[in-house]
């Protein structure tokens, strides 16, 4: 178990003070049985209302309009966790499941049809083409652990990682083409490349623990992880006798032992951190500072 303290600031600036419309912001993660919520702090400059609700994946959402104009916006959220992910590779899977392909139970399949289907087009199948090659030449069934495993260090390993702020994702194809993206790009192509197999898959928005980048740890010889120091993006695997799976393309990592997860979606735009309006002139906005230091405690 990991005690983890999480400090995600965003600053927008502005060049003349502006009024503030409302704000979604996704920091709050779930009290599970893997990840235990043990204090949170969430303070906003100028003043803000805040109210909250749980959105259709029962992710926790706030809502906040701030009160007065100003040439600065700043949010600030501070976390305090117990964490149990596990850093297994592999999982206890139902025995029909252990070899892919494999189908999903008839009382599950209902509730995972949409997690299955494509979001994007491919119509020149270049995501089938390269999902379908981690089958060949294989002389049979597929053992499951084994095959997303790959999957995911292949993405880590033959695609570049890109720090970008533009708002969106990227779609697939295009970062098929262009080899490289962001990590919320990675996982996106991830996801419709399993659900080419017919995989249910989701999208994680949440923070990575990088042990290279926390001063209790830098004792210990540890190789630095792509995406911490700002929010990071992965994927869940729905998996007959194991649930939902974490994996990691970003860093090629299966199980979620570094993975902070506070937000799960069936699609990228619907687990965005955090986004809002202002108004005024459209030239009044600079630019925004997204800075996030996850930390641990004690470690048991």
């Amino acid at each position: 178990m990991k005690r983890l303290r999480v400090r995600h600031t965003t600053t927008y600036r502005y060049k003349r003070p502006v009024t503030f419309g409302e704000h979604r912001l996704m920091f709050r993660p779930r009290d599970s049985h893997d990840l235990r919520l043990t204090a949170t702090k969430l303070r906003i400059s100028p003043k803000a209302d805040v109210r909250w609700l749980h959105d259709v994946f029962s992710n926790s959402i706030a809502i906040a309009i701030p009160q007065e104009p100003s040439d600065t916006l700043t949010f600030e959220s501070t976390i305090d966790i117990e964490h149990y992910g596990s850093d297994s590779a592999t999982f206890p899977l139902a025995p029909h499941a252990r070899t892919y392909p494999f189908s999903y139970p008839a009382e599950e399949s209902p509730d995972l049809q949409r997690l299955t289907e494509r979001h994007y087009p491919d119509p020149e199948h270049k995501i089938d083409t390269w999902a379908k090659r981690f089958l060949e030449d294989r002389g049979g069934p597929v053992d499951t652990n084994l095959l997303l495993g790959e999957i995911t260090r292949a993405i880590a390993r033959d695609f570049g990682y890109e720090r970008r702020h533009a708002i969106g994702t990227r779609p697939p194809v295009e970062t098929l083409d262009l080899g490289t993206g962001s990590c919320r790009d990675l996982a996106l192509l991830m996801m419709e490349a399993l659900r080419a197999l017919g995989l249910a898959t989701r999208f994680v928005s949440g923070y990575l623990y990088d042990p290279a980048r926390d001063p209790a740890r830098q004792d210990t010889e540890q190789h630095a992880l792509s995406g911490a120091g700002a929010t990071h993006a992965w994927v869940q695997v729905y998996l007959p006798g194991a649930g939902w799976v974490e994996y990691d393309p970003t860093n090629g990592l299966v199980g979620g032992g570094n993975l902070i997860r506070v937000g799960v979606a069936r699609d990228p735009n619907q687990a965005i951190p955090l986004k809002g309006t202002f108004t005024g002139y459209p030239d009044d906005y600079l630019d925004m500072d997204v800075a996030v230091e996850v930390t641990s405690a004690t470690e048991e």
